[in-house]
């Protein structure tokens, strides 16, 4: 991940139907959704979720099955969490981290 693909990834969720798909396919997982499942989910138009769904696509944070004349939605897992490691690679510039901080961004050590 590099700092063009984060910021095409962050813009693509900057938009409260892209943001709401994309958490819906976090949750669907590997099994995803389609399409009108999902449209009716976030309550918008076929179209408008095809718009949303292109966004999406383009910034690599889902995937795309065609099934026929249906197309179903997953979440690219890889992507997501390249993004969620490049994000937070540096967190608290490598010492310790406060105890509030989740532990997604600071993992435990392992004691040797």
């Amino acid at each position: 991940m590099n700092d063009a693909a984060a910021v095409t990834a962050l813009s693509a969720l900057a938009q409260h139907h892209r943001l709401a798909i994309f958490r819906l396919l976090v949750v669907a997982g590997q099994n995803g959704m389609l399409a009108g499942e999902l449209a009716k989910a976030v309550d918008c138009a076929p179209s408008a979720l095809s718009f949303h769904a292109k966004t999406l696509l383009q910034a690599g944070l889902i995937q795309q099955d065609i099934q026929g004349r249906h197309v179903r939605y997953q979440v690219a897992l890889a992507h997501m969490q390249s993004l969620l490691t490049y994000l937070t690679e540096n967190c608290c510039g490598g010492s310790s981290c406060d105890a509030a901080v989740p532990s997604v961004c600071c993992p435990t050590p392992e004691k040797t």
